[in-house]
Formats: C-alpha cells, sequence, structure tokens
C-alpha cells in the first residue's frame, strides 16, 4: 500500500474495524478482526481467528472499497 493510502486509511482505522466486522458477522463468519495494525509500508487486519481465503476477500473488497483509498495505488494481500 502506498504511504498516501496508508496515511488515509489510518485516520478512520476504528471505523474500519466495526464496518468490517458487520460484514464479516452478516455472512455468519466466527472471525472477527480485533484491530488493525498500520507501518509505512502495509496494513495488517489481525483477527481472532485464522481465516479462509474467502474470508479475506470480504476485507480485501471492503478496503479497496473505502474511499480512502485509490485503488491504483494498492496491492493485493
Amino acid at each position: 500500500m502506498s504511504i498516501n493510502n496508508n496515511n488515509s486509511f489510518i485516520k478512520n482505522l476504528a471505523t474500519y474495524v466495526v464496518n468490517i466486522n458487520k460484514l464479516l458477522r452478516n455472512t455468519k463468519l466466527e472471525v472477527l478482526v480485533d484491530y488493525i495494525h498500520s507501518d509505512p509500508l502495509r496494513i495488517s487486519i489481525i483477527t481472532n481467528k485464522v481465516f479462509l481465503q474467502s474470508d479475506l476477500q470480504i476485507i480485501d473488497q471492503y478496503v479497496k472499497n473505502s474511499e480512502d483509498i485509490n485503488a491504483l495505488q494498492g496491492d493485493e494481500p
């Protein structure tokens, strides 16, 4: 993730955790996001359980669709 995307994303981390957890609950998953950690090179999303690739897609789509992320600068997990 670019530095511009990272800086924009960290402004609303608490909101993102809540929203991602709502999406995961709506799909009846037991995986929840505990917190999001940001450093200059990437964002790490910490969950309460190990999750499947399909669970990651839900989080990935949410992050990419965030208003704070420039899709051209985002990297695949």
